[in-house]
């Protein structure tokens, strides 16, 4: 298990920045287990740790998204550990199913669950509810968008797990671990890369950042921030989730605006989601 870094003046200040600016009533939580992924990890690929145990963290990491996304059919996913750094791999298999990489080893749950998060974020994106979809979607020029929901992801994963943990874990002897699970998104939220310069709005940020990233999508300080942005939304709504198994289904050119972008991931949404698009889209002070 990861290590208590966080000492108790730090805690305490996390908690109140939680609480300002994650309050839980916000959260709307859905009843009942998610449908089970099939998902087959690589034996002996993670260290001191089954691929039994690691397959149960993975269930109940991808769930808490899951379970939100209603009717949307998924292939099998195949885990493997790789060393460089985790990724949802640009072709299916021979046999059809997804594959992912992850560096995380032995028993680091807090670290699975983030890395999975995003990446199945990445998974809904490109293969959800098209058997035939047989790559990724190739980048373009707002592709940072994705990162940053991925990341956003990920966050939502481990604070979703945190608050599930404390009643049902995947094992009982895993329940002392939830609060951990919320300090692993509690470090990535407070750092201090991760927080927009004192006294600059996001849209100003946002403005004076976005060429950059429609150059370079994957400024993981950069894609944090927007994400610290977007986890509010999600954790008020987190049907929302839905609408990125959409993300990529429009008539996209590699050099189209960011509202031109939103525009075609809203249409492409059925109607009853299409206006979290729009509130998604306001936060860039965009109006669709």
């Amino acid at each position: 298990m990861a290590k208590k870094t966080l000492n108790s003046s730090l805690l305490i200040k996390t908690a109140l920045f939680f609480a300002v600016c994650f309050p839980t009533s916000a959260v709307i939580r859905v009843a009942g287990s998610p449908r089970q992924l099939d998902i087959q990890v690589q034996a002996n690929g993670f260290g001191n740790v089954s691929s039994h145990d690691v397959s149960a963290l993975l269930q109940s990491a991808c769930g808490e998204i899951w379970r939100h996304c209603p009717g949307t059919q998924l292939s099998g996913i195949d885990i493997y550990h790789r060393t460089d750094h985790p990724q949802t791999d640009f072709k299916r298999t021979p046999s059809g199913r997804i594959s992912i990489g992850l560096t995380a080893e032995d028993t680091h749950w807090a670290q699975f669950a983030f890395q999975f998060g995003h990446e199945f974020c990445h998974t809904l994106a490109n293969y959800a509810n098209d058997p035939h979809q047989l790559v990724r979607y190739p980048p373009q020029a707002n592709f940072w968008l994705e990162e940053s929901l991925c990341e956003t992801a990920s966050l939502f994963t481990l604070r979703a797990m945190s608050r599930s943990w404390q009643t049902a874990p995947p094992f009982p002897s895993w329940g002392n671990y939830a609060p951990w699970l919320n300090t692993y998104a509690a470090q990535r939220l407070t750092r201090p890369e991760h927080q927009l310069p004192s006294g600059k709005p996001f849209s100003v940020w946002f403005q004076e950042h976005e060429a950059a990233l429609r150059r370079n999508q994957t400024i993981r300080d950069w894609n944090t921030i927007i994400a610290i942005q977007l986890l509010p939304l999600f954790e008020a709504e987190p049907r929302g989730w839905q609408t990125v198994t959409f993300l990529n289904r429009g008539l996209y050119t590699a050099n189209d605006s960011l509202s031109k972008h939103l525009v075609q991931w809203r249409s492409q949404c059925p109607v009853d989601l299409r206006p979290f698009v729009a509130r998604l889209a306001a936060i860039f002070t965009l109006k669709l």
